[in-house]
């Protein structure tokens, strides 16, 4: 769901070529033959890249949104339907657990090949990424902080989409009640952190800019991936999550650190599916 890329040890992408020919001779009139740079074939290279991590994780969820959007769209208004974010996956309760961890365990597969992707040659991943607990006081009061912005945020852009007919109703959690659907619950909301910020905000601000991407363009396109796999929940949490997509940018461009993002986005899906969990049974809804 997440250095440069691979190269010769003896050649690193962008670097000037180790080469001490010139241009090679075409035929017999001595012209020069195109070439394409010592920077294209990384550029291309990290294109790909790009390509490959999104296809495996966010841009295909973007891509089953959009469809699942205009699915729910030809079947009637939005605000009479519902979506539910963490159902039941088995009716019998081991084997539940057992899909539930499996889901995931592999949602966090495409974390490992960024990581994987952007470490090496003796640079750490995680530092490059900001994805450590260093400073771990002023760590958790920006994503404690953050938390409380995008949650208050978050809480009006759902009534106000409930209200215009733009957005589903929304059920955080429909897991039966057995000891580990607390557990469970939390993973899951990490999981959804880790994911979404290691690759739309750390791994997809490195790489863009790798390919000379200005910062405003870096931030607005990262924040309209955010929205885009949410469109399944409508046009509210699209909207919401863009601008949060903005704000999570801007902080990350100050900082160069995404494990603020990571506690603030833990904290406000652990507070939504825990919350719901407990108190939807006792006002009838989620049970």
């Amino acid at each position: 769901m997440h250095p440069d890329p691979p190269s010769s040890a003896h050649l690193q992408p962008g670097s000037p070529s180790t080469s001490r020919s010139g241009p090679r001779a075409s035929g017999t009139g001595g012209t020069p033959e195109p070439t394409s740079g010592p920077a294209s074939a990384p550029r291309r290279r990290i294109r790909v890249e790009l390509l490959i991590v999104l296809g495996l994780s966010l841009g295909q969820s973007g891509v089953y949104a959009i469809v699942n959007l205009a699915e729910k769209l030809t079947r009637g208004p939005l605000a009479a339907q519902t979506t539910t974010l963490n159902p039941v996956l088995n009716e019998r309760q081991y084997f539940d657990l057992t899909y539930q961890l499996l889901n995931i365990a592999f949602a966090l597969v495409p974390v490992a090949l960024v990581l994987y992707l952007l470490g090496g040659h003796g640079v750490s991943a995680f530092r490059r990424l900001g994805f450590t607990f260093e400073k771990p006081l002023r760590t958790v009061g920006f994503g404690v902080g953050l938390a409380g912005i995008i949650g208050v945020g978050t809480l009006g852009v759902y009534a106000g989409g409930r209200a215009l007919g733009i957005t589903t109703a929304l059920v955080p959690a429909a897991l039966d009640a057995y000891w580990w659907t607390i557990p469970v619950l939390v993973l899951s909301a990490v999981r959804h952190a880790v994911l979404e910020e290691v690759i739309v905000v750390g791994y997809l601000f490195i790489r863009l800019r790798e390919l000379g991407w200005s910062t405003p363009a870096i931030v607005v396109s990262s924040a309209l991936l955010r929205g885009s796999y949410h469109l399944y929940q409508g046009f509210g949490p699209f909207i919401g999550n863009v601008l949060m997509g903005l704000l999570f940018g801007w902080f990350y461009t100050r900082t160069r650190r995404i494990m603020p993002l990571v506690i603030a986005h833990a904290l406000i899906d652990i507070t939504g599916f825990v919350g719901f969990a407990l108190i939807g049974p006792a006002i009838g809804i989620g049970g």
